[in-house]
């Protein structure tokens, strides 16, 4: 069973479309060169060949930026492992596989990946719409990769939920330098084995 998550712009024209396109593409390579702080929205605004009004109106601060291109980049991401699905049989295993596979995408632009979790820090209230975006578009991906016959129980939600904030916060801690590489996957593994708890057949014995 796939979950398919369709991303707000699609409520946009294909001219609106394609100005927000050239506008996320300019955010990720502002903020692959110099992270947070290179993405300024005056040269956003001259990278996509948009007014700084005009850019305002799609976005109305850097924060909702950058959530909105993690947004993009986690729709990229997700549109990349359907296409190589994880082969691994077991659920926990595959679910392992994919996360490791979407921070080592990250983990290739460093500048881009801290400009984007730095945002999702600072988000407010006003973000909420762009921040349950990205929780949803997380969640999709870790179905997916279960792999999951009929709809998830409440108990499998839970852990996709637990498995999501533990990989959120493996990120942070290995872009603050705290957490190597090596440690990110064996924290990934272990939360992953709440799929094999919360599997219906466990709860019944």
């Amino acid at each position: 069973m796939t979950a398919e998550v369709k991303p707000a712009s699609l409520q946009l024209t294909e001219r609106q479309e394609a100005r927000r396109r050239r506008i996320l593409h300019a955010s990720a390579r502002l903020a692959s060169r110099g992270g947070f702080d290179a993405v300024q929205m005056r040269e956003v605004a001259e990278h996509s060949s948009v007014a700084l009004g005009t850019l305002y109106r799609y976005f109305p601060s850097k924060v909702h930026l950058l959530v909105a291109t993690m947004q993009d980049q986690l729709q990229h991401m997700h549109e990349t492992l359907r296409k190589r699905p994880p082969t691994e049989e077991d659920p926990a295993t595959r679910v392992a596989q994919t996360l490791m596979r979407a921070f080592r995408a990250l983990q290739r632009e460093p500048h881009l990946a801290d400009a984007m979790v730095r945002a999702l820090t600072f988000a407010d209230r006003s973000v909420s719409p762009e921040v349950d975006m990205v929780s949803r578009l997380t969640t999709a991906i870790i179905l997916d990769a279960m792999g999951l016959e009929g709809p998830p129980t409440a108990e499998q939600l839970s852990a996709v939920r637990v498995i999501e904030h533990t990989w959120h916060s493996a990120l942070i801690t290995w872009l603050s330098g705290r957490a190597s590489i090596a440690q990110v996957k064996i924290d990934i593994e272990t939360v992953c084995r709440l799929i094999d708890l919360t599997a219906p057949d466990n709860e019944a014995r």
